[in-house]
């Protein structure tokens, strides 16, 4: 429940409503086939966004391959609740529009997860 509001905060921030997001955890096999069979490309990934969103109500699905969370963790040195945290925060910027393509395109991406991932703290002391 507090992942559930946190996200709906996030969206809030940015002046839209929270719809149905699905976040389905996969192998990086499974996802590996997402990603060849719907967008061409054939590298493993830690997520891929299917966006549903409507006007003001996002909405989407979002892929997530727990493998690359575990790997990301480690190399990172995080708990895997953290890194996951930050993968699923990252699917629901690309929802709301962020891009990550280019340099500067990552860099504000990464500093608007940072962001997000703050308010989950303050979510989670209330």
């Amino acid at each position: 429940m507090a992942v559930k509001r946190w996200l709906s905060g996030v969206i809030s921030s940015r002046g839209k409503k929270l719809g149905d997001i699905s976040v389905i955890l996969c192998s990086d096999d499974y996802l590996l086939d997402v990603n060849n069979k719907h967008l061409d490309h054939n590298y493993y990934t830690d997520i891929i966004t299917f966006d549903y969103t409507e006007k003001d109500v996002v909405g989407g699905d979002l892929f997530i391959s727990y493998d690359r969370v575990k790997e990301s963790a480690k190399q990172e040195g995080v708990l895997i609740q953290q890194e996951l945290r930050r993968v699923m925060v990252h699917g629901v910027l690309h929802l709301l529009g962020l891009r990550d393509k280019t340099k500067k395109e990552a860099s504000t991406m990464r500093a608007a997860e940072d962001v997000a991932l703050k308010m989950f703290h303050v979510e989670r002391s209330k």
